[in-house]
């Protein structure tokens, strides 16, 4: 499969991926889709792609306009290939690529995002703690939204401290876009 970039500065531009079983690249179709789906949020974002495979989908977002982007990805050969695309894409000043574990990342940086990416691998068991974990460590800016991409079997709905905004079906794969609750006291 040739992954992409669809729109935005870097239009058409082709990027590398990383071969293998457990690899399974968002397609064109769904990624645009997301994007049609949250391009009011990508603006000046600061984006955390938890899992971030080749980047396409942070790269996507700073190609539409996202201020930068941190990658990170638990497989060092996943890593190789975020570097090589953010070089050839010119984005290697918006990019903080990481050989790191989410949960890992999440325990110690301070910072707050305003676009989470979550593709994790499907059936594994990552989506309810990794979603937890962003809520427990405030990881969400206020106003702040999160991109989950699940299959059917591995779904998630309403979270506490989470607000499904938008859910979308693409065949056996599901775009939830949750938001950050705002408590008022």
């Amino acid at each position: 499969m040739n992954v992409r970039i669809i729109a935005g500065s870097r239009r058409g531009h082709k990027l590398l991926e990383f071969q293998g079983d457990s690899v399974r690249p968002t397609t064109d179709r769904v990624k645009e889709s997301v994007f049609n789906l949250i391009r009011d949020y990508v603006p000046d974002s600061v984006c955390l792609d938890m899992f971030a495979g080749s980047g396409a989908l942070s790269f996507e977002a700073i190609s539409r306009g996202a201020a930068r982007a941190v990658l990170l990805d638990a497989d060092k050969r996943s890593v190789e290939i975020i570097r090589r695309n953010a070089e050839s894409l010119g984005f290697e000043e918006q990019c903080e690529i990481r050989n790191e574990d989410c949960f890992i990342y999440a325990e110690r940086t301070g910072e707050k995002f305003d676009i989470i990416f979550l593709d994790p691998p499907y059936n594994k068991g990552f989506i309810e703690p990794v979603l937890d974990k962003i809520t427990e460590k405030e990881l969400l800016a206020d106003g702040g939204i999160i991109v989950l991409e699940s299959d059917g079997t591995d779904f998630s709905g309403e979270r506490d401290g989470l607000a499904v905004l938008k859910q979308r079906r693409y065949g056996r794969t599901y775009i939830t876009v949750y938001e950050k609750q705002v408590t008022k006291e």
